[in-house]
């Protein structure tokens, strides 16, 4: 077989060998996956359920997504951006939010041109930007009074970009951009002529003190902005796979082709649960989601006192400098998981130097009783 220079860099998640790893031990705590014990909105179960019942929704038409669903959308983002997108020309559904990146990058990048990250960064988008075949240009993250902030001189530094493509809250590290971070990422695009790729996941997933600041209200990135959401974190709908990608009309004509070539949309019976999602007129439960994931975050970070676990601002987990305690990554991974039962994944993947130190804590799957003991694990793994 030939080589072939897409794949070179391209590095596994190391996701799947902790899980597997840790098999199906009930005594394990599985904080090496974004999964959810927090269940789905009723409204959007009920509309599944009602949708299959009635045969309705079992088509991939329309390949950019059902109409119904597209309003839905369009209606959140009016609320959330101030941004009236047409939801029949500026939305495309997808399967999944992360499957939306690929067919962004394709349609916002050309081969060789740089795309701007942070490191850490979620692995499934450093990855798709090599698949792509763009180049990554990591920002790293730094660590100030207890949280991870921008490095923003290392975003100044950055002289030619195609696309910024970004988290806020951040996988894996829970960074939040403020509004002189969102400035400065102005500033890049303005100079470069980039696009924001804007990955919404879980922007309102944040902790009590935090901005919640949408790129679209800041200066000079409306038009440059294009969002990623899905229906998987805020609304704890991972198994539904719907994502979209909403942006302005001309970069949108070609995201709807490569969408459509790549692997269309899910299920239409999804679609409709979704659509009840974001319908939902109690919210969706997302508020009530948020403040239990922050329950559990603060008694990771109480359980943890004293060791280099950073805090996050938002999101579903944190990181520990495993360098900090003398220890590369995978070293600390594999001695959670034989010594504590705690199954946490390295983040060898997820982006540069700063990523490499870090192990990564989920604390979506494991309730605030199951994380009671963290402590006494971690020194049974030290």
């Amino acid at each position: 077989m030939r080589p072939n220079s897409r794949f070179a860099e391209i590095q596994s998640f190391d996701i799947e060998k902790v899980a597997a790893a840790a098999g199906d031990d009930p005594d394990v705590l599985r904080m090496e996956n974004l999964d959810t014990d927090v269940p789905p909105p009723r409204a959007a179960v009920e509309a599944t359920m009602a949708a299959l019942a009635a045969g309705e929704g079992n088509s991939w038409l329309p390949f950019t997504g059902l109409p119904v669903l597209r309003e839905a959308i369009a209606a959140d983002l009016r609320v959330r951006t101030g941004v009236g997108y047409d939801p029949m020309q500026q939305i495309v559904v997808t399967s999944g939010g992360t499957s939306a990146v690929l067919p962004m990058l394709l349609a916002a990048t050309q081969p060789g041109e740089r795309v701007v990250l942070t490191d850490p960064t979620y692995a499934g988008l450093l990855q798709r930007v090599r698949l792509a075949g763009a180049q990554p240009w990591l920002v790293p993250l730094r660590v100030v009074d207890g949280f991870w902030r921008l490095d923003r001189e290392a975003l100044s530094a950055v002289t030619e970009a195609a696309a910024l493509l970004l988290m806020s809250p951040s996988m894996p590290s829970g960074m939040i951009l403020d509004a002189d971070d969102w400035a400065a990422v102005a500033e890049v695009c303005e100079r470069t002529g980039a696009h924001l790729i804007y990955d919404a996941a879980m922007e309102r997933i944040v902790y009590d003190g935090q901005p919640r600041i949408h790129p679209c209200h800041v200066d000079g990135l409306a038009d440059r902005t294009i969002v990623i959401g899905s229906t998987s974190k805020e609304y704890r709908m991972i198994g539904w796979r719907i994502g979209w990608i909403a942006g302005p009309p001309d970069i949108m004509r070609l995201v709807g082709v490569a969408t459509t070539y790549n692997t269309t949309v899910s299920s239409g019976f999804a679609q409709l649960g979704a659509a009840a999602a974001l319908t939902d007129p109690a919210g969706g439960g997302v508020a009530e989601a948020a403040a239990e994931y922050q329950a559990r975050h603060d008694t990771v970070i109480e359980q943890l006192a004293g060791l280099p676990v950073v805090r996050a601002g938002g999101g579903w987990s944190c990181l520990v400098d495993a360098e900090a305690l003398g220890l590369p990554a995978t070293e600390l991974s594999a001695r959670l998981l034989e010594r504590g039962r705690i199954a946490a994944t390295p983040m060898t993947a997820w982006g540069g130097e700063v990523a490499r130190r870090h192990v990564r804590l989920v604390y979506s799957n494991e309730p605030v009783k199951r994380l009671s003991d963290l402590r006494a694990r971690f020194d049974a793994a030290l």
